[in-house]
């Protein structure tokens, strides 16, 4: 599929893995809109080709506003990435108690509702769009992680909603396959993000150490690439990644 002249959405596009995508579909001639809370908004940085929404990937009413603005750029809505997540760590039964549960809900309503309703909401209007001549219209890549499979002590609430993502993922593509929009998730493993950046260098040598090769973190740069490859491959779909240099998380 081209990105040359059609319009991108991409969530938590200020920062992080969102960032480096936003840029990277840009660099491809995609017109650009990355969905982001405003206070992160304000602290990204002006790039040519990217349009920045201020949005609440949880509130519906700012999901579809902010689909629509990119629906209405005068080019065809082709390309999703959900890179909006939150990851915070509690344990079931810790010191203080049971998990809190409204913590629980939100990192649900924001790692996996949210995600369901940008590409519902985006699938619709993608759905609208004129078919290339292979009939394709669209494809929405979706943020894993690889703790939806390997959660950590501390990441049930971020492994559940991970979990959801990827389960979410083949039956999308299967509802979606009649309209020429493709679905494939990715998985990454430990990724040089901003949540990384307040950690020791300490710290951060033991995580890459962990790692069986490239014996280093991921980049931001690198989920973007590969976005890049799902988005040119037509015959991928319905497919979740990893991108995790053959880590298999420890439980702690």
């Amino acid at each position: 599929m081209q990105l040359n002249n059609t319009a991108a959405i991409v969530t938590g596009g200020a920062s992080g893995l969102g960032r480096a995508t936003a840029a990277a579909l840009a660099e491809q001639g995609a017109r650009v809109f990355a969905l982001d809370l405003a206070t992160s908004i304000e602290k990204a940085p002006v790039v040519d080709g990217i349009t920045y929404v201020a949005t609440d990937v949880t509130n519906g009413d700012e999901v579809r506003a902010a689909v629509g603005t990119a629906a209405e750029s005068g080019v065809p809505l082709r390309t999703v990435v959900n890179c909006a997540g939150i990851g915070p760590s509690m344990r079931v039964l810790g010191k203080k108690g049971v998990h809190d549960l409204d913590l629980y809900a939100k990192v649900v309503q924001v790692n996996l509702i949210g995600t369901f309703t940008v590409l519902a909401v985006a699938a619709e209007a993608i759905s609208r769009t004129e078919a290339d001549e292979n009939g394709q219209r669209g494809v929405v890549i979706n943020t894993a992680s690889v703790a939806a499979f390997e959660g950590q002590i501390g990441q049930v609430a971020y492994s559940s909603s991970k979990g959801g993502v990827v389960g979410l993922t083949l039956p999308a593509a299967r509802d979606l396959a009649q309209y020429g929009i493709r679905v494939c998730t990715i998985a990454p493993g430990i990724v040089e993000t901003p949540m990384l950046a307040t950690v020791s260098e300490e710290f951060r040598a033991n995580l890459a150490a962990g790692v069986p090769f490239p014996r280093r973190l991921a980049r931001p740069d690198e989920y973007a690439q590969l976005a890049l490859s799902i988005i040119a491959h037509d015959y991928l779909n319905g497919e979740t990644i990893r991108m995790d240099g053959a880590l298999r998380m420890a439980p702690r």
